[in-house]
């Protein structure tokens, strides 16, 4: 039995004493909570069990409240964390492909295919009609299953794209798994070190980086399930004997909100936004509405 978590900050948290290579940073902005994890080197990698890299994790609070212009304020939010994670040498009219991960049919593994239906793509335009959009960074967008419906791993997929599109970079979004129930569509984390599909539930596919893809892969996630077992772990640790009732959770379970279907719309469409507010900067969030509606 383990504690598993796609969250470094939750990795972090629960390593004891401190962990050098790794700098850890909290800040606000607008409202938000963001959290900072940079794993620096490689012993820190292996002792976190996360690839070297920038983890940022905003905490959705304001959100969930429903506060006055929380969604807007949102989706500034995270596109000012992504912005900075996109290749910085890369003309700004270069390429961008945006891959959904996940299965559409189940709820909780939904938030990559949901958030690829608020994306603006724009490649096509570009080619059809360049004097009207030569301004307008080419965006391609898919959302490319899992191996059960399709018989082909998504990386397959996104290997085949890259031929075509050659992007600059992708932007792949997935559903995650988090280590703690209060972090459930509760945070957003993003990432310049790529994601390994599946690995949150214990059905790790190919992983989606930089090595495996030949591109930079920035990955925007969304915890929406709890390991049973770290469920169960937590509770050993809290009662420091074993508890009887619980031991079904040492199996295939996972714990995931009774609100997800909202909760899992809402996350997506201000990823979607916060996507399209970074690669088309000049477009504000009612232009946006207007464009995707």
């Amino acid at each position: 039995m383990a504690f598993r978590t796609d969250l470094a900050r939750e990795a972090l948290a629960h390593l004891s004493g401190d962990c050098p290579g790794v700098r850890q940073s909290t800040r606000t902005l607008s409202g938000f909570s963001v959290d900072c994890v940079e794993v620096l080197d490689r012993a820190a990698s292996e002792r976190l069990g996360k690839p070297r890299g920038v983890y940022c994790t905003m905490e959705l609070d304001p959100l969930t409240r429903r506060e006055s212009q929380a969604f807007p304020r949102a989706v500034e939010v995270l596109s000012a964390l992504l912005s900075p994670l996109l290749p910085q040498r890369a003309p700004d009219d270069a390429p961008i492909l945006v891959i959904g991960l996940g299965n559409r049919a189940i709820t909780p593994d939904a938030v990559g295919p949901l958030t690829v239906q608020h994306i603006l793509v724009t490649r096509h335009l570009r080619r059809q009609m360049p004097e009207q959009f030569s301004s307008w960074r080419p965006v391609s967008a898919a959302a490319v299953g899992v191996l059960g419906q399709t018989g082909v791993e998504a990386a397959e997929f996104a290997r085949g794209l890259c031929q075509s599109v050659q992007p600059a970079a992708i932007i792949a979004v997935d559903a995650l798994a988090a280590g703690r129930l209060s972090h459930l569509t509760r945070t957003i984390q993003i990432t310049d070190a790529g994601i390994v599909p599946g690995s949150g539930v214990g059905n790790a596919r190919a992983a989606f980086n930089q090595d495996t893809l030949g591109v930079p892969v920035i990955a925007i996630g969304l915890p929406t399930v709890v390991d049973g077992a770290s469920l169960l772990w937590q509770a050993r640790q809290a009662a420091g004997t074993a508890c009887p009732a619980l031991e079904e959770l040492d199996g295939p379970v996972f714990v995931t909100p009774r609100e997800i279907d909202q909760q899992v719309r809402d996350a997506a469409r201000v990823i979607g936004y916060a996507v399209n507010r970074t690669l088309q900067p000049h477009l504000s969030l009612s232009d946006l509405d207007l464009l995707l509606s």
